[in-house]
């Protein structure tokens, strides 16, 4: 079972991954939203910026403290959480077999099609 920490860790990792970007199609593709991450079996719930810089200002709250209604909401388990970080799982499969779920925009979700 994965921690509140190995969870961030996963983030950090996305972060990185979004910097090995070109510069170019960052700034093409990438508009600064919020974002939610609910982690199901761990009642956590991380809040992040993301910005041509990556994932900015992550911070950790307990699912049942209310926060900012963010603009693209994602949830997951812990394990998914950390699969997708370190590529074992198919965001795709993940995405229609149900196990990752995803509240957002049209064209926020074909904005982070083009990042993934």
């Amino acid at each position: 079972m994965t921690s509140v920490e190995d969870c961030r860790n996963a983030i950090d990792k996305v972060s990185d991954r979004i910097m090995e970007v070109d510069e170019a199609d960052r700034r093409k593709h990438i508009v600064e939203r919020t974002i939610s991450v609910t982690v199901r079996d761990l009642d956590t719930v991380f809040d992040m910026r993301l910005t041509q810089n990556g994932l900015e200002d992550v911070t950790s709250r307990d699912a049942g403290t209310p926060g900012n209604r963010a603009q693209v909401r994602i949830t997951a388990s812990g394990d998914d959480l950390v699969a997708l970080a370190e590529d074992r799982l198919d965001f795709s499969k993940a995405l229609f077999s149900g196990r990752v779920k995803i509240d957002a925009s049209f064209s926020d979700l074909m904005r982070m099609r083009k990042l993934l």
